[in-house]
């Protein structure tokens, strides 16, 4: 029995952590839980998986879950303390991040200093402070296990192999919804068209990522410090079937792929299990029914995201930090209908450029960058 937490229990890939969970009772024990305002799900939950602690963003969703429960309810806390506290539970074996943005570093410190394993699907924690994370959490021999379908899949491929035979890691994307869609009609673009996306089913911030492939660009610096490689070794191609969720090339020219389904459950359940590899009730791919998979590059003058994205990560320092924080604020602004579709990349080239660059930051001047980062964009989002 393998007791977790789950931060971000009440978001997309929080439910399906719990799912996996409920599909395997003799294997899992919620001890923990962590939502952000959504007091009334978290309730259900709790009644459900019984833990001992549970966390609000705010003290008014506190109250109100108090109220709710009244004795059914489980030690209550709330905001950036009670997730850190969360995250240190002395009975936690595996701790599952999966809050959304860059407020997903510090509990995922929080659980490396505690000595616990890490399972993150939070991919802006190692976008913004991905040297010092990678690099405590060896110093604390706390292992990081990817939620990812592309980066549990780059995971899969590696198994058993050396360092030094890896060419070239491949991540697929999707394309979005507006792979196809002519360069003068993005400007046109709806928040209801962006949330529509073809094959996956995410929360909103992480699908306007992917129609911008913004959230590929998030992936590849990700996959930089997960797999410590070079990005001149990191290939993104766009695959719109959404079955190769990645693959790495080999020294010999090799390349081994891993396939599935658009179903998040199933990198859930590797990295809740790992490493073992056990039997689910998941829908099974049926290679025969497949009508082709197909393969292009990505087109950058369409989707600039991706190419800020690299520059970012090659900057180094501080900047992947700043690309991160000022996509949040402008993804956020696109969605409340303030700027279009194209100025979410605007806004982050804009930020970027204004950043004076910190080579060899802590985790302080890390979060600080953030900070100034949000309200740059903020800025040029009033004069956009």
């Amino acid at each position: 029995m393998k007791n977790i937490v789950v931060l971000g229990s009440t978001g997309s890939i929080g439910r399906q952590t719990l799912a996996v969970v409920r599909s395997m009772p003799e294997k899992f024990r919620v001890i923990g839980l962590a939502a952000g305002r959504n007091w009334r799900l978290l309730a259900d939950q709790i009644r459900e998986f019984r833990p001992e602690a549970a966390v609000l963003a705010g003290a008014a969703e506190l109250l109100n879950i108090a109220g709710e429960m009244g004795a059914e309810c489980p030690e209550l806390a709330c905001g950036r303390p009670g997730l850190e506290n969360l995250a240190r539970m002395a009975a936690a074996d595996m701790v599952v991040v999966a809050v959304t943005g860059a407020a997903g570093v510090y509990p995922t410190m929080a659980a490396i200093e505690a000595g616990k394993d890490v399972a993150l699907a939070n991919k802006e924690t190692l976008v913004a402070a991905g040297e010092v994370v990678i690099t405590r959490a060896a110093e604390k021999g706390v292992r990081l296990l990817p939620i990812d379908s592309e980066h549990s899949a780059v995971w899969q491929c590696l198994c058993g192999e050396a360092d030094r035979s890896v060419a070239k890691i491949i991540l697929t994307a999707s394309g979005g919804p507006f792979r196809d869609l002519e360069g003068g009609k993005l400007g046109s673009v709806t928040p209801e068209m962006a949330l529509a996306h073809p094959n996956w089913q995410m929360g909103a911030k992480i699908t306007i990522d992917s129609a911008t492939l913004m959230n590929k660009g998030l992936e590849v610096i990700e996959a930089r410090w997960l797999f410590r490689i070079d990005y001149g070794q990191i290939e993104v191609v766009v695959h719109p079937q959404s079955i190769v969720h990645s693959a790495v090339e080999f020294c010999d020219g090799s390349i081994i792929a891993q396939l599935g389904l658009p179903d998040m459950r199933l990198p859930i359940q590797y990295a809740l299990t790992y490493p073992e590899r056990l039997k689910s009730g998941l829908p099974r791919l049926c290679l025969s029914d497949l009508a082709g998979l197909t393969f292009q590059k990505p087109d950058s003058s369409r989707f600039p995201a991706l190419e800020l994205a690299y520059a970012a990560g090659r900057a180094g320092g501080t900047m992947p930090a700043v690309l991160n924080a000022a996509n949040e604020v402008a993804v956020g602004a696109f969605l409340q209908r303030r700027i279009g579709f194209q100025a979410i990349t605007g806004i982050v080239a804009a930020v970027m450029e204004r950043h004076q660059v910190n080579a060899r930051p802590g985790l302080e001047e890390i979060m600080e960058s953030d900070r100034q980062a949000r309200k740059d964009a903020a800025g040029f989002i009033l004069r956009w």
